[in-house]
């Protein structure tokens, strides 16, 4: 399915979206991890089944979101390199749990919850540059026809009209130009997988 592209989202928006979905997100883990935890479940079992809803979720809404993309294509790529980012919250979280069992083995599941809390503060910023730099590249939204010519000739091909000469030298557009807003002349010629 091919959708219309959104402007491209700046940095400083990125970062305050992130922000947003990671305290949802997060509270949506700990509180998880606190009803399993209370239920009976081990703390480690109850971390790892609730950040591995919390990261699906998370990865959806910072996906359409925090770097505005849309539609099924590499979805199923987006969601296996964010089991990358799970692996170091995971890690994170329960090397803390591990320690927190070594150095107070009766803590309460308030406790328990705070430390995983406090690894999963620690861990935000890699996942954040993860995101932002690996998963949701600009290199990951372009045209199936972009990728074929440049497999098959080895040029890259731009897949969007510059908005000003100097954007042919530098290879960015300004994509905040009214003409490639969705009514704009340009909107409709720029897709995203």
């Amino acid at each position: 399915m091919t959708t219309m592209a959104a402007p491209r989202i700046q940095l400083s928006q990125q970062v305050i979206r992130f922000a947003g979905v990671g305290l949802v997100t997060t509270a949506l883990h700990l509180g998880l991890f606190a009803a399993l935890v209370r239920g009976g479940a081990g703390s480690q079992l109850a971390n790892g089944v609730a950040l591995v809803i919390a990261t699906l979720a998370n990865t959806g809404i910072n996906r359409a979101w925090t770097f505005g993309i849309s539609g099924r294509k590499r979805l199923a790529i987006h969601h296996g390199q964010a089991l990358v980012i799970f692996a170091i919250t995971y890690a994170a979280t329960t090397l803390a749990l591990a320690l927190l069992e070594v150095v107070a083995p009766d803590a309460s599941t308030l406790v328990q919850t705070g430390v995983v809390l406090v690894a999963n503060v620690l861990s935000t910023a890699a996942r954040f540059v993860a995101m932002r730099s690996w998963i949701f590249t600009d290199r990951s939204v372009r045209t199936e026809s972009t990728e074929s010519t440049e497999s098959t000739v080895g040029l890259e091909v731009p897949t969007e009209v510059p908005a000003q000469p100097q954007a042919l030298v530098s290879g960015h557009a300004d994509r905040h130009e009214p003409a490639y807003g969705e009514e704009g002349v340009l909107g409709g010629a720029r897709t995203r997988e």
